[in-house]
């Protein structure tokens, strides 16, 4: 059960608390031109950066939110990250389990860094059972991939997340995760493997759309094409988009006209996708 606190903010914008790690990010629907009712809606499930903050984050609902979607924030803390079992597991089978009892006929994700991490959890649920799932997963129309950082870049990705201006604090943390890693493998290393797995041999077969740069060391450009190819191969459609120079998860604020030309350009294609597909559903009825 979800307990919804409803908070109006200014335009219009509506956030409902759904739980301590999940938000419903909306705008008022009589001004919504395109939607006339929540269930058709498009709904953009995001996982932000670790301790993003709510103004930097909302840059990018406000992309969706005048598109008319609603967006379903879902964050994890760092303690979160580090015991998987009694954390990150947990959000991502709350977010399944929402998402499993959701009436939103059109979905996609958003991700950001360690935010690939949380949608690996969930889709290590979804993997378990498959025929349960599938009407689910098969709502998820594209997804979107926005820094991706893999295990192999959590020692650096975490301490940066966590003590950007602190480079003695950093350094500390980076020492922490890479002990963490080693010592907890029950517990919390094999999870994340685990999850890293299922994120590149994913069961959820939609678009996608990355966003990289050949100078990130914490969502590495090795790291994505490796995830690329793995999806290449199963027959998805990756559309690609790497600078030589940006900064993690700063893309949009480094390149704002490129990123959103290949944001609004990709979900314009999936939507015109989905409109071709009802028109030959509805001609094959022989309406």
């Amino acid at each position: 059960d979800f307990t919804v606190n409803a908070i109006r903010l200014k335009h219009d914008t509506v956030y409902s608390m759904l739980n301590k790690n999940m938000v419903m990010v909306s705008r008022n629907i009589s001004k919504d031109k395109e939607f006339a009712n929540n269930d058709i809606k498009p709904l953009v499930v995001m996982f932000p950066w670790l301790l993003a903050r709510k103004k930097h984050v909302f840059k990018y609902y406000d992309i969706y939110l005048s598109r008319g979607y609603d967006v379903l924030s879902v964050s994890i803390t760092p303690w979160q990250f580090f015991w998987p079992i009694t954390g990150t597991q947990v959000v991502a089978s709350d977010l399944v389990d929402y998402l499993y009892n959701c009436s939103r006929q059109t979905l996609f994700v958003h991700g950001f860094s360690v935010g690939a991490y949380l949608w690996g959890e969930c889709l290590v649920k979804l993997n378990s059972d498959l025929v349960k799932y599938s009407m689910m997963m098969s709502k998820i129309k594209g997804q979107i991939w926005d820094s991706a950082a893999d295990i192999t870049e959590t020692s650096r990705g975490l301490p940066q997340a966590m003590f950007p201006r602190n480079a003695f604090l950093k350094s500390t943390m980076e020492r922490y995760v890479d002990y963490h890693l080693r010592t907890f493998y029950d517990t919390a290393t094999q999870h994340y493997l685990r999850a890293s797995q299922l994120f590149h041999t994913t069961p959820v077969r939609a678009p996608s759309l990355v966003f990289v740069s050949k100078n990130d060391p914490i969502g590495s450009v090795i790291a994505n094409i490796k995830a690329k190819e793995s999806w290449d191969s199963m027959g998805m459609k990756v559309y690609w988009k790497c600078w030589e120079k940006s900064r993690h998860v700063s893309h949009l604020m480094l390149h704002r006209d490129e990123y959103l030309a290949a944001l609004h350009s990709f979900l314009d294609s999936v939507e015109n996708g989905l409109q071709q597909n009802m028109v030959k559903q509805i001609s094959s009825l022989g309406v």
